[in-house]
């Protein structure tokens, strides 16, 4: 049953009011029996406070989504510290749909990317609503991927705020065709703090996580540790243990976080919440001769000197160029610096 008009109202003010978290509203509602009653002693701004940010939502094209509310995700609002109300620009009916996040980091290489980019397209079109925070790198290319079929990203900032400013056509087209869900008041700006309270409604949305490339004390880590406290699934991408970007991600492997290797590996714990899909397309492998091959098993994840692959396989230099040329046009290779390369 919805909650009256007057309680919902009493419920934003609640949780607009200052030293009232989370865990202070929900025991305030346990112990007053109502926020109506609750506001009396704990509220510290007005109705029309509240009025004046809800049609300021309102102008946007958003609305309030609050606990109790028939449109509030159940998953969300089973959670000890589930936030009382979101802002939301966008589609909310996309929080009835089975929802799955990735994260990982804002300084990503182009094989993580890439991953995170196949990842989402192949689980969107599988049923699952793609959800992440919208930060550089992962969250950025798992958000664009999953745009045709469901993809909603979670701010540490108001909804009328851009950050990161790069993403601001990305922020756009989520709010145009998927959903931005923010716990903090309009206007206000991303602070340090904001960030792991943003973290743990990405993972409280959904299912289940995918981590790819986390770094030893990274955002991701965190909310792979708290999605694991709210009992979703954990799921990693491993990596070289030569590269940090990959410390945290193979330390969750270590500690019992289910390995990735493609979506088939989460659809096979979750389910299909759509049927039809098709596996996982493995890369096309490029065609050629001995020498080809032996440049192509020279090469992995770790990036190798382009003069080292010459000296290794004993071909020209001319002709290492041509593998790796076919290779990136195949999207296989990612270069680095100092003229080094590594295979996606």
């Amino acid at each position: 049953m919805e909650i009256t008009p007057a309680e919902r109202s009493a419920r934003l003010r609640l949780a607009r009011s200052a030293r009232v978290g989370p865990i202070t509203f929900h025991e305030a509602l346990a112990h007053f029996g109502s926020a109506r009653a609750a506001c009396t002693t704990l509220a510290t701004i007005s109705e029309a406070t509240i009025e004046r940010e809800e049609k300021a939502l309102a102008a946007l094209g958003g609305r309030f989504l609050v606990m109790g509310d028939s449109l509030y995700p159940a998953a969300l609002a089973a959670l000890p510290d589930a936030p009382p109300a979101l802002s939301a620009l966008g589609d909310p009916g996309l929080l009835s749909r089975p929802t799955l996040a990735i994260v990982g980091a804002r300084e990503a290489s182009l094989a993580g990317r890439h991953f995170a980019t196949e990842l989402a397209a192949t689980l969107g079109a599988a049923g699952f609503v793609i959800t992440s925070g919208l930060a550089r790198g992962i969250d950025a290319a798992a958000h664009e991927a999953a745009l045709g079929t469901g993809t909603v990203a979670v701010l540490a900032c108001g909804v009328d705020q851009v950050y990161p400013p790069q993403n601001r056509s990305l922020q756009e087209a989520i709010a145009a065709r998927g959903l931005i869900l923010s716990e903090v008041a309009l206007g206000a700006p991303p602070i340090a703090r904001a960030f792991p309270r943003r973290n743990r409604i990405v993972s409280g949305l959904s299912a289940g996580i995918v981590v790819i490339e986390a770094a030893a004390r990274s955002g991701s880590l965190i909310t792979a540790q708290r999605a694991a406290e709210q009992g979703r699934e954990v799921f990693v991408v491993p990596g070289s243990p030569m590269d940090p970007r990959h410390a945290g991600s193979n330390s969750l492997i270590k500690d019992g976080a289910i390995l990735v290797r493609d979506a088939n590996d989460i659809l096979s714990v979750l389910g299909h919440p759509r049927r039809g899909l098709q596996p996982l397309e493995k890369p096309t492998q490029i065609s050629g001769d001995a020498d080809t091959s032996r440049v192509v098993q020279a090469l992995g994840p770790v990036p190798t000197a382009v003069d080292e692959l010459v000296r290794r396989c004993q071909v020209s230099a001319a002709f290492v160029a041509e593998v790796l040329m076919a290779l990136e046009l195949e999207g296989r290779l990612e270069r680095h610096r100092g003229n080094r390369v590594s295979l996606i």
